[in-house]
């Protein structure tokens, strides 16, 4: 018998905020129909919300609980190495 996952992470169409112990969220869909326990929801390491029949539904409870996500630009970490890009022949001759 082949088993068959019904939860599965969806991309997120805005940013998710973190929980409060600072794990990052994800959304993800349940396949199944509501009346046996489908869904979408936003889970963390440590928690996860209600089912609910929308993304958006969803989402308002996170916030509720967890508050906005922060819009400050993400800072690059020390391991972290930019590389100049070429294009085109710099040669003078």
């Amino acid at each position: 018998m082949k088993h068959r996952t019904t939860q599965r992470q969806v991309s997120s169409p805005w940013p998710l905020p973190a929980c409060k112990a600072g794990h990052p969220a994800r959304l993800m869909e349940d396949g199944r129909c509501a009346q046996a326990g489908g869904g979408i929801f936003i889970e963390c390491r440590c928690c996860h919300t209600q089912k609910h029949p929308s993304a958006h539904v969803a989402l308002q409870e996170w916030v509720r609980l967890y508050g906005r996500p922060s819009h400050q630009p993400a800072v690059a970490g020390s391991n972290v190495i930019q590389l100049g890009l070429l294009l085109g022949d710099r040669s003078t001759g």
